[in-house]
């Protein structure tokens, strides 16, 4: 979703395929009930106090760029959403992990345990973990936290879909088959964790070998990319 004209409140939105599913029923199942905001398309760097017009005119590049269109993959858009913390923070939270890269081989177990560092009032509720393609899995599952210990068995497609599981840690089963490999030796894709409560955010690139299986891994617990 993304607001078309800055003069005056115009917004367009995109449905995803579950949205226009509801709204199409018309029997008030399309309740739109939480929002977020984003930055993403605002270059803070283009904000000059030493304009010659004076101070009405510091913003005046950063009010005339182009907004970004809408649109309904989590991956591409909405990656600085605005976020609300405690009063009297002083530190950004950032997401710590041991790895921000894990490389298997065909049906391996890998897990990953995130914490959140510089948030001093109390403990992240949880972490949205999405696999940007679930190909590349055949199993995964979420615990603790908000999540209720969901256990996914991904069917295979040969569409490249997201998906996303609630919870304070992830586990998941790489592919078994090599089919999707073609001539590749290997397949890579992103699993993007995000902090409920700070919308602290961490990337962590999983790549699947198509020469070996079995194994385990892990990236849990130590200093990760913001």
């Amino acid at each position: 979703m993304g607001y078309l004209d800055n003069s005056s409140v115009i917004v367009d939105a995109i449905l995803t395929k579950k949205g226009r599913e509801l709204l199409s029923r018309q029997d008030g199942s399309f309740n739109i009930t939480q929002f977020a905001l984003a930055d993403d398309e605002i270059d803070y760097t283009l904000y000059n106090e030493n304009h010659p017009n004076g101070s009405a005119y510091y913003g005046e590049a950063i009010e005339a760029l182009p907004l970004i269109e809408a649109i309904p993959n989590e991956n591409n858009t909405m990656v600085s959403k605005l976020v609300t913390l405690p009063r009297g923070t002083t530190k950004i939270p950032v997401l710590s992990l041991q790895s921000t890269s894990i490389n298997v081989g065909r049906s391996a177990n890998f897990t990953i345990t995130p914490t959140t560092l510089n948030f001093d009032t109390t403990t992240e509720s949880g972490y949205s973990f999405t696999i940007a393609d679930r190909r590349l899995i055949q199993q995964g599952s979420s615990t603790g936290g908000t999540g209720t210990g969901t256990t996914s068995n991904i069917p295979f497609t040969g569409t490249a879909l997201s998906q996303t599981f609630i919870g304070t840690s992830f586990t998941g089963t790489s592919l078994a088959g090599t089919t999707l490999f073609g001539s590749n030796a290997a397949l890579a894709t992103s699993s993007i964790v995000v902090g409920l409560d700070t919308s602290a955010r961490a990337t962590v690139t999983l790549t699947v070998r198509k020469n070996s299986s079995a194994g385990t891994t892990s990236a849990a617990q130590a200093r990760s990319s913001f």
